[in-house]
């Protein structure tokens, strides 16, 4: 991996395909450094993408994110060959056909979009903090605006299962209420994080088993914009003249104020309990590669 000595950098998660991959495509264009925090390769076919790599302004970092040997391997490899990370984007997820569970035993949704966003905002702070933009994007959506229910035990044992409206909503829920409980903390070091809705988007593929409800695919197939629009959201929000405040939650760019936000200081809590008792705990053999100043 490139140090970046003058080059901006930014850390995608789920960056090889959807979203995540076409704003790894902008942010190329514009000169940053992208590394890719994923399960998967990126797609041989890109021509641009496979010269980023060839050329080393984009390097993949591959890991299974839900398990946390595995996580923790990947983020120690960032901390060691990184000085600093100007923007962290969060954007790995999506919606499961069916309830399934981690490797550590949480919901799935849960733990991708709840619990492991944490984990690595939480094991990159210094890296951001020491970087001249100091920004956290986490991708959430609006889909939890149908939540009719929230606390902690439905977000982290949910008794039913629902495409899109059911975990995935409360995952994201999640994410966006610890985002807005977390961010106070981090001014005190010039950090802002923030959470974006980054709209409907066509990101259907045929070889992936859909975790959508039936009616919306058709929909989403002739009427959604192709995921460079949500890109352009994810990115306007890091970057936008308008200095959003930080914990904000944005939809089409416009501060969203968020439902159940009593529930906030009960859903940080435990994604921090998880992340000192499960991930530091279950990997403290290798926690010695951590940098410090």
């Amino acid at each position: 991996m490139n140090k970046p000595n003058k080059l901006h950098t930014a850390l995608i998660t789920g960056s090889t395909s959807g979203i995540g991959l076409e704003l790894t495509r902008s942010l190329l264009a514009e000169g940053w450094q992208v590394i890719g925090l994923n399960r998967s390769p990126f797609p041989a076919e890109q021509g641009d993408i496979q010269r980023a790599l060839r050329s080393g302004q984009l390097h993949l970092v591959q890991a299974n994110l839900t398990n946390y040997e595995s996580l923790k391997i990947a983020l120690d490899q960032i901390k060691l060959q990184l000085d600093t990370i100007d923007v962290l984007f969060n954007n790995a997820g999506g919606s499961a056909a069916e309830l399934r569970f981690s490797d550590q035993g949480h919901e799935m949704h849960f733990e991708l979009q709840t619990i492991v966003p944490y984990i690595i905002y939480m094991e990159l702070y210094d890296l951001i903090r020491r970087s001249t933009f100091k920004t956290v994007v986490n991708t959430s959506t609006s889909a939890f605006s149908m939540v009719r229910q929230f606390n902690l035990d439905i977000l982290e044992r949910p008794t039913e299962f629902k495409k899109l409206f059911g975990p995935y909503a409360t995952s994201k829920l999640g994410l966006s209420l610890w985002t807005r409980e977390a961010a106070e903390a981090a001014k005190s070091d010039g950090m802002r994080l923030l959470s974006v809705d980054p709209g409907g988007n066509n990101t259907l593929r045929g070889s992936k088993k859909s975790g959508l409800p039936f009616y919306i695919k058709p929909v989403m197939k002739l009427f959604f914009p192709p995921p460079s629009h949500g890109a352009s959201l994810l990115y306007s929000a890091a970057f936008s003249q308008t200095n959003h405040e930080s914990g904000t939650f944005l939809i089409k760019n416009k501060p969203t104020e968020l439902r159940f936000k009593e529930q906030g200081p009960f859903i940080l809590k435990r994604v921090h309990e998880i992340y000192e008792q499960e991930f530091l705990c279950s990997t403290s053999a290798g926690s010695g590669n951590q940098k410090s100043d």
